[in-house]
């Protein structure tokens, strides 16, 4: 049977596309997640397998950054912050509580209204909800950066987007987001980096 009403197909379009944000918001995740896993091994500068030697030349082939400053040997990245964005906060802390044992602080203004829980090696966790309309549920890991303008100015050499320029965060320091292929990324700058 055939229903011609504009409402029918309308439903029908909506639940289309709910089904396809649905997939789209778990492929997303468990992309994160995956992320995550790399980013808890760490990330070393590269080695080379004949001699054993690691190297602190960018592996990419661009003359604009033979003047930037590489990590030094056994230096490893580390994730200051892990944001995530959900439209429901307190499911997902509910959730991180039951299985990990921590605890959620209340919102934090300054962060977005992100409940925080601290993470091993001294970052934290961030749950919020999103900031506007077109945010869509995302895991955006923070990593520490000695000098913020200059890090985003080697992402930028590096062809990153700029989504969220440098802005300081009252009380945690200056942030700034970068994209990357699709992926987006923070940077933090903290007053006691050593």
């Amino acid at each position: 049977m055939m229903i011609d009403s504009p409402n029918y197909s309308c439903k029908k379009m909506s639940k289309t596309n709910q089904k396809y944000k649905y997939t789209l918001r778990l492929g997303s995740a468990l992309l994160a997640f995956a992320l995550l896993a790399v980013l808890h091994i760490g990330c070393t500068p590269n080695e080379d397998k004949k001699t054993g030697n690691n190297s602190t030349k960018p592996i990419l082939n661009s003359e604009s950054l033979e003047n930037k400053k590489a990590p030094s040997d056994g230096v490893k990245m580390t994730i200051h912050y892990l944001e995530v964005v959900t439209p429901d906060v307190n499911a997902f802390c509910d959730q991180y509580s039951a299985i990990h044992g921590i605890t959620f602080s209340e919102p934090d203004a300054n962060l977005g209204g992100a409940r925080t829980a601290k993470l091993n090696g001294g970052g934290r966790i961030g749950v919020r909800k999103p900031l506007r309309e077109t945010e869509t549920p995302v895991v955006r890991p923070y990593a520490l950066v000695d000098d913020i303008q200059e890090a985003v100015a080697t992402a930028t050499d590096t062809g990153a987007e700029i989504a969220i320029p440098s802005m300081e965060i009252p009380g945690h320091g200056t942030i700034a987001v970068i994209i990357q292929g699709g992926i987006e990324y923070g940077l933090w700058q903290t007053g006691n980096r050593p």
